[in-house]
């Protein structure tokens, strides 16, 4: 019902997906505000625009990534645009792959702000480059980063979050999590890791119904990760990412995160058409999608190997043009 709720909100007017929300669901500003919300990946794309929403709904942010000159651009914007000061405003360099750091880091948090209400899994990296043609090494560094990161600072964060009996665990998946596609072998596998993970823990912590393991399935979201995904090499990232207007603006996809974040969903799938019925069909009919994704998959790798985005030019009828 969930998922069917997101898939419709993707796909209507904002005017009227504002209209209707009160009737069904919590208001973001009521549950959120006065929450401590740490968010990984926080100096780009979902995770810089989650910043900024959130900036504006009275919590405390903690913004952790590795590059702490974005992540003091970020924390500046947070304050010229939104409703916090200076000290409501954590800036916690951390780098997801020196697990060794976290429980450091999760101590700081506890320290400056004595709670951890959300934590937001948001830190990772896509990739595109075919299996055969990718050093191993890319496929480690994934699964470090996108995965074991993850797990590592979650399990750093959630004694805590049993110790109070409540909390939120957000994990920014992918429908790569859903979908297997070819260009993203690694990816895919890392975030099909973080989805069976999860939905394991969430199981095993039914005696603590306060703990909310929330699983976000953005689909192409108009932001760096293209130019920014590890290719062949670790050295080295994508070349020409390709026209992107047609994915979904990232503010449209967090604000309809911060909806499911407030209101406790646990499955959450945020995409445009045709990516939504791919996911779908993948759900519930895997043996057509295997034929489809077949088939589109040559045009996907000749469209990124021919200097284009992945997607884009088989998806026409649907483009979107971003915000």
């Amino acid at each position: 019902m969930f998922v069917c709720c997101q898939s419709l909100m993707c796909r209507c007017d904002p005017s009227l997906i504002h209209s209707l929300l009160p009737l069904f669901l919590s208001s973001i500003e009521w549950e959120l505000t006065d929450m401590v919300v740490w968010v990984t990946g926080a100096s780009s794309g979902i995770g810089e625009e989650l910043a900024y929403q959130l900036s504006k709904l009275g919590v405390s942010l903690v913004l952790s990534a590795r590059r702490v000159h974005e992540l003091e651009r970020v924390k500046r914007k947070c304050l010229e645009n939104g409703n916090l000061k200076g000290k409501d405003i954590l800036i916690l360099p951390l780098d997801l792959t020196d697990r060794s750091s976290h429980e450091g880091a999760t101590k700081a948090v506890l320290q400056e702000f004595g709670k951890i209400d959300i934590l937001v899994n948001n830190g990772g990296r896509s990739q595109r480059s075919l299996i055969m043609d990718t050093n191993f090494d890319v496929f480690k560094e994934l699964i470090e980063l996108n995965y074991l990161g993850t797990v590592s600072l979650t399990k750093c964060v959630l004694p805590h979050m049993i110790e109070r009996k409540q909390g939120k665990i957000v994990i920014v998946n992918s429908l790569a999590g859903i979908v297997s596609v070819p260009l993203s072998g690694g990816y895919c596998a890392s975030k099909h890791a973080l989805r069976g993970f999860f939905n394991c823990l969430r199981s095993e912590l039914t005696k603590y119904p306060g703990i909310i393991i929330s699983n976000i399935y953005p689909g192409p979201v108009y932001s760096n990760i293209v130019k920014n995904a590890l290719a062949e090499e670790v050295t080295k990232t994508v070349v020409h990412a390709g026209d992107q207007s047609y994915k979904m603006a990232t503010s449209r996809c967090v604000r309809l995160m911060l909806i499911a974040m407030a209101n406790d969903l646990k499955e959450v799938w945020i995409a445009e058409q045709p990516f939504l019925l791919v996911a779908y069909l993948w759900q519930y009919m895997p043996t057509l999608a295997i034929w489809i994704t077949n088939k589109l998959g040559k045009k996907r790798i000749n469209n990124f190997q021919s200097g284009k985005d992945a997607d884009s030019s088989y998806f026409k009828i649907w483009k979107t043009k971003h915000e």
